[in-house]
């Protein structure tokens, strides 16, 4: 949904959008940056976008309408996306190496910063939305060759959710890179938050509570809507006489899928059942192997699909799940909610009780909580689900409601508007 237009006495901004994923590539912060720099740009202010090469999950049919042109050899291209100028940096695609993934950040990090400094107009404030936590440290040397603040954009609190995954163990590195988490957060003129958990826990950091705004993340509620439950999608892949409990996105340590595969095992075997898990990540290949080996043959796993065949996706789901690894519902929530929500589809969040995603479903009364690992439990609410599909569908319904009421794009595009004006408004005066 685009957002309004400006009103004529609100000041506009030049807005630089500093991001490690934006379309073509297809992944929720790259979807969720794109959103905003339409609606921005639909605001009246003017915006410029530095970014990668698509390398996440590529999307032939979304690389061929927006098109790149080399500006720069092979280290840099542009493209339009709907009226935003966006120079995508050269980056190798998306590898399980820490080494590696570090080692393409360092290099987008300095392209981006050198042709921010070239190319682009002189900002009056720059977004940069996290992670990599590095990408912090590259809007601050930005921010300060063109003389422009950074709203610093939390998506998943690092290096937290690493070291709380056991992706980052060694006590030097995390030292390290708290060091540069404090950096980055006392540089910044303003941090955003997606919910409010987090908050807490920057402030609790030892953040200024003034600094800290919550901005969730927004949906389109045009294109993600109530649709049909049999469609092109449900047909081809054997979904349209099955209960279809659905999970789309990575599949890697942060989403802790095990418990799918556990539930699975707990469950007789059935022709009207099927756990259907969409999307590639470190732990996809160890995951379809194990689902290929369960007797009962009710888990179906399937690659990334194009953004575009979400809406299908949803609507082809009875049931949606929302899983977060133990340990670390204060460190994100996951942006796949609101649209699961906008497509009027119930969901069964697997997470903490007292984590954000858990207080998002309990306040809408979308779904239902299970804790990671309570196996059992995902068990029991799926055995049930046949004979309460009435009350699923309301769960639906009630999220669709309460996405629209307080999770539309034009609403969230308010909250950045509102601090956008004021940052430039203070660095003005």
């Amino acid at each position: 949904m685009a957002a309004r237009p400006p009103a004529l006495t609100a000041r506009v901004s030049k807005v630089l959008i500093l991001s490690l994923v934006f379309p073509p590539d297809s992944v929720s912060t790259a979807e969720i940056m794109g959103d905003l720099a339409l609606d921005l740009r639909a605001r009246g202010h003017e915006v410029a976008v530095f970014t990668t090469v698509p390398h996440y999950n590529r999307d032939p049919d979304a690389e061929r309408r927006q098109a790149m042109r080399r500006v720069w050899g092979p280290l840099l291209s542009k493209s339009d996306y709907g009226g935003v100028p966006v120079y995508h940096a050269a980056m190798p695609a998306k590898t399980p190496s820490v080494i590696g993934r570090m080692a393409g950040w360092i290099g987008f990090h300095a392209v981006s910063t050198i042709a921010g400094v070239l190319l682009a107009h002189k900002p009056d404030v720059i977004i940069v939305p996290s992670p990599p936590l590095s990408i912090g440290a590259s809007a601050w040397i930005l921010g300060a060759l063109r003389g422009a603040p950074y709203i610093y954009n939390v998506q998943e609190i690092y290096p937290d959710i690493a070291v709380n995954l056991g992706a980052l163990k060694n006590r030097h590195a995390i030292r390290i890179f708290k060091a540069l988490e404090r950096f980055v957060y006392r540089k910044s003129t303003a941090v955003t938050v997606i919910a409010p958990r987090m908050r807490t826990r920057l402030v609790e950091k030892g953040v200024p509570p003034a600094k800290v705004h919550v901005i969730p993340n927004g949906v389109d509620l045009e294109r993600l809507a109530p649709g049909p439950r049999h469609n092109d999608f449900s047909s081809r892949h054997g979904l349209d006489d099955v209960l279809a409990i659905t999970y789309a996105g990575n599949m890697g340590p942060a989403q802790g899928l095990d418990i799918v595969l556990d539930a699975a095992r707990l469950l007789e075997a059935s022709d009207t059942l099927r756990f259907v898990l969409i999307g590639e990540g470190s732990l996809r290949a160890r995951l379809a192997s194990d689902a290929a080996g369960l007797p009962q043959k009710n888990v179906l796993v399937l690659p990334y699909q194009p953004n575009a065949l979400m809406p299908q996706i949803y609507g082809a789901s009875d049931i949606s799940l929302v899983p977060q690894a133990a340990a670390t519902g204060s460190d994100a929530i996951p942006s796949k909610v609101y649209r699961i929500m906008a497509s009027g589809r119930p969901l069964i969040a697997i997470t903490e009780e007292d984590s954000d995603l858990a207080a998002l479903v309990n306040a809408a009364g979308c779904g239902m909580v299970v804790s990671p690992g309570d196996a059992r439990r995902l068990a029991e609410l799926v055995r049930g689900a046949p004979q309460r599909l009435d009350e699923w569908r309301e769960m639906g319904l009630r999220g669709r409601a309460h996405v629209t009421a307080h999770y539309s794009r034009a609403a969230v595009c308010d909250m950045y508007d509102a601090l956008i004006r004021e940052v430039s408004d203070a660095r003005v005066g």
